[in-house]
């Protein structure tokens, strides 16, 4: 990219489940970051917080473990509603009291299971997906579809989402195995995906953004790349985004609910490099997911500065 002047740089926050972790939150397997909000929700908003001070610009609802496949089906059916909207108001609130201005982004998770589209059934996800839009929207200023594992996923979500008059942002996960075509845990491709999208009419017409999430940080750019060629020739403008994890590499058949994924040590100012990396590519919302803490955060957004300056 010739000039990097012309993209506006968003910054969103890292990843909340390990920040709930880090900062001594209950916390363990299968509930995730759902411990916390059902037994000391007072984390989650110290969560958010920490992400507000180092920058974030977009916080993002901890609903993502509201789902059977966290809770249970037992839990769920009792407390899913309430969990969901207790963490989309938790999240408002924060963001209401910010000296900076927050948009707060209501999350869809995974409804059958992170990384898996085998699991994948659209009546239930339909089900789970809508129980999750109805209990965060009115407390939210825009949507992100996260960890999207497959065209016939992001169908599904663009039905829940067909009504919505906010912002609409589907973020893909991708395979952590480096090749020379970026694809989803399905294996599908990234330039299959994204004419998938603009293909239906549902999908295009409601959507804001394309991202890419919860993968290593160095498949991130040849998505980014091969969604932007897609775009430009389909005369197309949307905004793209990245939040990688700090996690090493997920392999097919990994169980996202029965052990905490290993992790490897990335710094922020390694992460910033990606980061650099992505928006000379074309990534205009730039983030983190599982592992990316505050301090990364900070550095993305004291890089940010530099760029305004510059």
């Amino acid at each position: 990219m010739s000039d990097l002047s012309r993209l506006n740089l968003t910054i969103l926050d890292g990843g909340i489940g390990r920040e709930l972790k880090r900062i001594g939150a209950p916390f363990s397997q299968p509930l995730w970051s759902a411990k916390a909000l059902i037994e000391a929700p007072h984390y989650v908003t110290q969560a958010h917080q920490n992400f507000i001070d180092a920058g974030a610009e977009i916080i993002t609802v901890n609903s993502y473990a509201c789902v059977p496949f966290h809770l249970g089906e037992t839990l769920y059916q009792q407390q899913g509603t309430t969990l969901a909207r207790q963490a989309a108001i938790i999240a408002k609130d924060v963001a209401s009291t910010a000296t900076q201005t927050v948009q707060v982004a209501g999350s869809l998770p995974p409804p059958l299971g992170s990384y898996r589209p085998d699991l994948f059934e659209k009546h239930q996800a339909l089900d789970i997906l809508t129980t999750l839009y109805k209990a965060q929207d009115e407390h939210v200023d825009l949507w992100i579809a996260e960890t999207i594992a497959s065209i016939e996923e992001a169908s599904a979500i663009a039905h829940v989402l067909k009504d919505s008059t906010k912002p609409c942002y589907y973020a893909f996960t991708l395979s952590d195995e480096l090749g020379v075509t970026a694809r989803l845990r399905s294996g599908e491709s990234v330039t299959h995906a994204i004419e998938a999208i603009l293909k239906e009419a549902t999908l295009v017409e409601g959507i804001d953004g394309i991202f890419f999430n919860c993968s290593i940080p160095e498949v991130m750019e040849k998505a980014i790349r091969d969604a932007k060629s897609v775009l430009e020739k389909h005369s197309k403008t949307l905004n793209i985004g990245a939040y990688a994890n700090s996690f090493k590499p997920i392999s097919q058949g990994h169980e996202a609910n029965l052990t905490t994924q290993s992790s490897r040590d990335l710094t922020p100012e390694e992460y910033k490099d990606y980061a650099q990396q992505w928006y000379n590519t074309g990534a205009n919302i730039i983030g983190g997911c599982c592992g990316i803490e505050p301090a990364h955060i900070k550095v993305l957004e004291e890089w940010k500065k530099s760029l305004e300056e510059a």
